[in-house]
């Protein structure tokens, strides 16, 4: 029962009874009856004034909080001339404008954090309370690339290996990430409060391209100054040994001092070699670009290299399609790059095995895959580390070169030893 039914039958029963019991009266004191009723309706006038003064605070309030409900806050009460009620209308006016203040700022900060995370360089993905995907910036769709929709799905369900690894790590820490194409990404994962509980956001980064020349300003110079000193010192150590083998077969001295002069030549050849494959990694040119048919590219360099498989049994299967492929490329770059990876290939599988080479026009992009022994779980996060070779006798320089090569080219590349079993060197010309 509300306050005002209330009142108002509280209000009729008092005068209900006044009025029976005058009744009373009005055979012997008509005057007292006459005056008992003209009190009557002077209380019920007098009822009814403060049940406007009651009353109507009330029914102000009862506006204001629809007003609030509905998010109205432009809506101001004109003061009566009732203190009281004049009283309640300035706290309520003030309210209200200190409401709507703080709702213009809030909505300011909003639409200006909005365009800073829409603007940002690092990838920004928020999740819910349930760790479920609600907002991705654009450079975080960006570096993604998904090609399902992510709105509302938890990280492990989107099966990328950037999101997979992020989804390990918990709140408050950062990691560099490395990934099977070379791309390494700087990642925090951090939370702020809303409506009191926490919420997660991820901050990623791609670092490959800093990291990179990082590292190519390091190897460069120390590099550099090897080959300087390494030839310079061999082509001195040469021309006395050649002298020396000379002057012995002119005395017809013991032939196994002139064979080991001649080892001691042939070594200090195979080191200045193994220079100059390094000092081709730093001196890399940038690329010479021209459009190129990808299948004479690829079926060019796959002949040059089918008498090394043969020899070992290997046969190399083509998966092409009917049109031609086109692409802007460095020719003499992409062989160098095309000659490591099916030298890698064939190293893996050693003896009988299959070498498949796929194209695809859209996208255009290259697949070479080999059944050999494929990449060991130790070694899959450190594929690209600059001259990092897991083979006794391999200097690294085939894997940099590779990664120098497609990164200056802005292709997209991925080394990986699959579930099915296949190791799959992926090469993306365009998205």
């Amino acid at each position: 029962m509300t306050i005002k039914t209330r009142y108002f039958l509280f209000i009729a029963i008092i005068h209900i009874v006044v009025i029976v019991l005058s009744f009373q009266l009005l055979k012997d004191q008509k005057i007292y009856f006459f005056l008992i009723e003209v009190g009557v309706l002077i209380s019920l006038f007098l009822a009814y004034q403060i049940y406007q003064t009651l009353i109507q605070p009330l029914q102000f309030m009862y506006t204001g909080l629809d007003a609030i409900r509905d998010q109205d806050f432009n809506i101001k009460f004109v003061e009566t001339g009732s203190k009281e009620m004049d009283a309640l209308i300035r706290v309520y006016n003030e309210m209200i404008q200190n409401i709507r203040q703080e709702r213009v700022q809030v909505e300011e900060q909003h639409y200006f954090l909005n365009k800073l995370v829409n603007a940002s360089p690092a990838g920004i993905v928020i999740l819910d309370y349930d760790d479920h995907i609600t907002e991705m910036n654009p450079k975080a769709e960006a570096i993604l690339q998904l090609n399902t929709t992510w709105k509302n799905k938890a990280l492990t369900a989107l099966e990328h290996p950037l999101l997979l690894e992020i989804a390990q790590l918990e709140t408050g820490t950062s990691k560099i990430i490395s990934l099977q194409s070379a791309s390494q990404f700087k990642v925090e994962v951090s939370h702020f409060i809303h409506r009191g509980f926490k919420r997660k956001f991820l901050l990623f980064q791609e670092v490959s391209q800093e990291i990179l020349a990082a590292e190519k300003r390091a190897y460069g110079k120390v590099i550099r100054m090897m080959a300087h000193e390494v030839n310079n010192s061999i082509g001195a150590i040469n021309s006395i040994l050649h002298s020396t083998v000379d002057y012995f077969e002119r005395i017809d001295a013991d032939q196994d001092i002139h064979n080991a002069l001649n080892i001691a030549i042939d070594r200090n050849d195979s080191l200045n070699q193994f220079m100059r494959n390094f000092a081709t990694v730093v001196r890399l040119p940038p690329p010479h670009f021209e459009p190129t048919n990808l299948k004479e590219l690829v079926l060019k360099v796959a002949q040059l290299m089918q008498h090394q498989a043969k020899a070992m049994s290997i046969d190399f299967t083509y998966h092409f399609p009917a049109d031609s492929i086109t692409a802007m490329i460095d020719v003499k770059q992409m062989e160098q790059v095309l000659v490591n990876i099916i030298k890698n290939a064939l190293e893996a599988i050693e003896h009988g095995g299959t070498v498949r080479f796929h194209l695809q026009a859209s996208p255009a992009g290259l697949v070479i895959e080999d059944n050999g022994t494929g990449i060991a779980p130790e070694n899959k996060d450190r594929l690209f580390t600059p001259f990092y070779s897991s083979k006794p006798t391999g200097q690294g320089v085939g894997l940099t070169l590779i990664r120098e090569v497609l990164s200056a080219h802005q292709l997209q590349f991925a080394l990986a030893t699959e579930a099915d079993g296949w190791t799959r060197f992926k090469i993306t010309w365009s998205k």
